[in-house]
């Protein structure tokens, strides 16, 4: 595990040229991520499924003079592939290489003893937190080629390295996404410029972390904001090199 420079100060046109998709673009880190991206150059492609919020964040890119972002409504408790290949054909017809991808969504599912866990309740959560992972990187990837370099980076948790007790099937989930980085990142490292990471974020005030903590003060944990050179270290050309790593942003 590598934990980047807490100075890193990427240059103002660090994503200038790129296009680099954001899932779960709509609420906290992901609509920060998205921001930020922009920020720095990057077209955008904000993917949710709820378009108010994707909307609602395209405004905001636009009015801080960043290039235009597209909106791709897309809900990724979708298991069938059909809408993941439409996906890739629109991004390679529409802008060309596809530079960086950051899933970023996640959903909480139940806090329950497995003995009490739905089971599709189970099965929600990973074709959300995983097996969506799974299905936009085996679409994806031919268009990340086309790139110069691209960088496909995955959203893990403390709880995909150690599991604990009522985390069930969220637990399960990003455990999984530790092993597919670290699979893609073997089967990719060597054959392709595409490099797969995954980053923890660790407690940050999200709405997802305050329904897991409801007792916990938000003040306790920093903004998104305040995770985003990680975000944008791992996601732009200065972390060519660095793959099949589990990064804390903390």
């Amino acid at each position: 595990m590598i934990i980047t420079p807490s100075n890193y100060q990427p240059e103002p046109d660090l994503l200038k040229h790129r296009n680099i998709l954001v899932t779960g673009a709509g609420d906290g880190i992901g609509r920060e991520a998205a921001r930020s991206f922009a920020s720095y150059g990057a077209t955008v492609i904000l993917l949710g499924r709820t378009l108010s919020k994707l909307e609602s964040v395209y405004d905001e890119i636009v009015s801080a003079g960043s290039p235009e972002p597209i909106i791709h409504g897309f809900d990724l408790k979708e298991s069938r592939e059909e809408p993941y290949i439409e996906l890739a054909n629109a991004i390679a017809t529409e802008l060309g290489p596809l530079h960086g991808v950051l899933h970023n969504a996640s959903i909480l599912g139940q806090r329950t003893p497995i003995e009490n866990t739905v089971a599709s309740a189970w099965n929600e959560v990973l074709q959300v937190n995983l097996s969506s992972g799974f299905l936009l990187a085996k679409h994806l990837i031919d268009v990340m080629r086309d790139a110069e370099d691209a960088s496909l980076v995955f959203t893990s948790s403390g709880v995909g390295r150690q599991g604990r007790a009522y985390w069930g099937a969220y637990s399960v989930s990003k455990f999984g996404v530790e092993a597919l980085t670290q699979i893609l990142a073997d089967e990719l490292g060597d054959t392709s410029n595409i490099r797969v990471n995954c980053i923890n974020p660790g407690g940050t005030r999200t709405a997802m972390r305050q329904a897991a903590y409801p007792a916990e003060h938000p003040a306790s944990n920093p903004l998104p904001e305040a995770l985003m050179p990680t975000y944008l270290y791992l996601i732009g050309p200065d972390s060519c090199g660095i793959n099949g790593q589990s990064v804390d942003a903390q």
